[in-house]
């Protein structure tokens, strides 16, 4: 989703992962946490042939000890979007 609301369905892997991500930090910092803060991540992919691209995107995201993480392909995400990330973090 960009910043005005709109979705990245058509978007690039790579792009898609960066806006979620993004999302997610905006999330954890509304919350006074950081990605250092997050425990474990749960990736969805449209398309498990899409993880070496989702991955290196998300690599940028964790400097050093990246959380705990799985990943699936899934038959359908909402909206068209080709990936959803969900996260746990601690306080």
């Amino acid at each position: 989703m960009t910043a005005d609301g709109e979705l990245l369905a058509d978007a690039s892997i790579a792009d898609q992962t960066e806006q979620v991500l993004d999302n997610v930090e905006a999330i954890l910092d509304s919350e006074g946490l950081t990605l250092g803060d997050v425990l474990k991540m749960t990736v969805y992919l449209g398309d498990i042939d899409d993880f070496d691209e989702m991955n290196q995107v998300y690599r940028g995201y964790f400097d050093e000890s990246p959380p705990a993480r799985s990943a699936f392909e899934v038959a359908n995400l909402p909206k068209g979007v080709d990936i959803e990330i969900e996260a746990i973090a601690s306080l």
